[in-house]
């Protein structure tokens, strides 16, 4: 049996996405800046992407720019907003444990000369309002917040927070990080305070390589891409139409049955946490089941380092992830379990399972009559 627990990395790409894609590639493979007809039946898919996802986020088609993923996309929320709105201010916030994507590119407005803060969390891994009311200042033009943690699967108070930030200084724009969250969630931005919103289509069963970014209308951001002017200026380059148009469809067949897709989640998180929790010296990490994401569980196993587990249970067809991919190569501590008060040794014994609608309770129960096997033959290895 193959039981794939790494969904929050990537997740296999559903039927319908995967058949539109091959469609566009290979059938109707206009260009959609061309003016004829194989250009505007490529142009039309584009369209209908954004008028799909709009309708998901009941928002407007215009408000929907098309990126290369969520990395692009945080990138572009953070430095395109804080570039167009610097003479506001240069004060922007963000926390203390966002992916890499809004991390790297906070830290390279700290060398453009803004300023930023990052706002500490609890041991449930939530952002703390007191900190967030006590950092706003009268430069700040931007906070950014990932709505879903990668890691833990903590959920942010993002409409909390966007009123906090609102009420301050209804012209801060706020930045949501939504890749872990779009299509667990119902997500309506302009009715949650959100300016900007980042998503990811390989998250959610589309193809690698496609995302988008909600920017509300009215608000200013720079370009980052310059060139041809597609997107209306806003980020240049041929369309992705196979990425875009896959993306669409499997954003419309998540959302479509979204409240089912994540009772089933929570469903196999539950089993997975209850039977992991019966195996001596597991704790499971972040908030409680209920109230965390339905598809994300951080574990940490003491006495067995987390790359030693991955590979074991590798060997048994079950895949699991020692962290964020976009940062597992690196040998740093975790900065979010780090930031949550873990311990380096706990943090070096934790991993992260992840799951999807594709997963069954017989993978659950694989993956749970394994690990009451491996563990405390790993332990006594590790003793040594």
């Amino acid at each position: 049996m193959e039981a794939y627990f790494d969904n929050s990395a990537t997740t296999r790409v559903c039927a319908e996405a995967a058949e539109i894609v091959l469609r566009t590639m290979t059938e109707e493979y206009g260009n959609p800046s061309a003016m004829h007809s194989k250009g505007v039946e490529a142009e039309q898919y584009v369209r209908k992407a954004a008028e799909i996802l709009a309708g998901i986020l009941k928002v407007q088609p215009k408000e929907i720019l098309f990126t290369s993923g969520g990395t692009e996309s945080d990138n572009l929320a953070l430095i395109g907003g804080a570039l167009a709105n610097q003479r506001a201010g240069r004060h922007i916030i963000t926390t203390a444990v966002e992916h890499p994507a809004v991390t790297g590119p906070a830290a390279f407005l700290e060398e453009q000369g803004f300023e930023v803060t990052y706002l500490p969390v609890d041991r449930q891994g939530v952002v703390r309002l007191d900190a967030l009311r006590d950092a706003l200042r009268e430069d700040t033009i931007l906070v950014s917040v990932m709505m879903v943690n990668n890691e833990t699967g903590s959920r942010m108070p993002v409409e909390e927070i966007a009123e906090t930030v609102h009420r301050k200084n209804p012209k801060i724009l706020f930045h949501v990080d939504a890749i872990q969250a779009f299509g667990k969630y119902r997500i309506f931005p302009s009715r949650m305070g959100i300016d900007l919103l980042s998503v990811s289509s390989h998250k959610f069963h589309g193809p690698k390589g496609a995302g988008f970014l909600y920017i509300r209308n009215g608000v200013k951001i720079r370009p980052l891409i310059l060139g041809g002017g597609q997107q209306n200026g806003m980020r240049s380059g041929t369309d992705n139409v196979p990425g875009i148009a896959g993306m669409a469809a499997a954003a419309q067949k998540v959302c479509g049955n979204l409240e089912e897709n994540a009772a089933r989640l929570l469903q196999l998180k539950k089993r997975m946490a209850e039977g992991l929790l019966l195996i001596p010296g597991v704790r499971i990490n972040g908030m409680a089941l209920e109230e965390g994401a339905p598809h994300i569980l951080s574990v940490t196993v003491e006495g067995v380092r987390s790359e030693v587990l991955l590979h074991t249970l590798e060997e048994k067809n079950i895949y699991v992830s020692a962290g964020s991919a976009c940062s597992s190569h690196k040998r740093r501590p975790s900065a979010v379990l780090t930031a949550m008060g873990l311990s380096k040794a706990d943090i070096e014994s934790t991993v992260r399972i992840s799951f999807s609608e594709e997963n069954t309770i017989e993978e659950v129960d694989y993956a749970l009559q394994v690990l009451r096997e491996v563990v405390p033959v790993l332990r006594r290895f590790a003793r040594r």
